[in-house]
């Protein structure tokens, strides 16, 4: 499969999905190793004040780790470029527009927008109707 640099064709391509999960994000001074084991996060990054993991809000439940806000997360099904430019201004900006705050993790393969949970359904209501410049 290969990645995606042109905006338009991206825009073109975007396929988003709202996945069925809640996720929370949390924070952990524990070793990375542990807290993937422990809590299978989906998402993780290093910090100097520790790591920000993103787990199933079940999981958290279960481990009974405090949150402030469940997210439902949206992701794109066009292969965009790590390197290509202007797809999250777009897509952030659409969504700021109408006070839907986003959270953005760029894998590989796709992009994928956090979305606090009650906001989620209009988000992707929004986003299946960007426009193409």
């Amino acid at each position: 499969m290969s990645s995606k640099n042109d905006l338009k064709k991206i825009l073109a391509n975007l396929q988003p999905t709202l996945r069925e999960e809640s996720f929370i994000f949390m924070h952990s001074e524990k070793p990375i190793a542990t807290l993937i084991n422990n809590l299978n996060p989906i998402a993780t990054f290093i910090e100097d004040e520790g790591t920000t993991l993103v787990i199933s809000k079940e999981v958290a439940d279960e481990n009974s780790i405090h949150y402030e806000t469940v997210f439902r997360c949206i992701s794109l099904g066009v292969h965009s470029s790590l390197v290509s430019c202007g797809l999250i201004a777009k897509l952030s900006g659409a969504l700021t527009q109408q006070n839907i705050p986003t959270n953005v993790f760029a894998g590989y393969f796709h992009d994928h927008i956090f979305i606090p949970s009650d906001k989620a359904k209009r988000a992707m209501v929004i986003l299946s109707s960007i426009e193409i410049p």
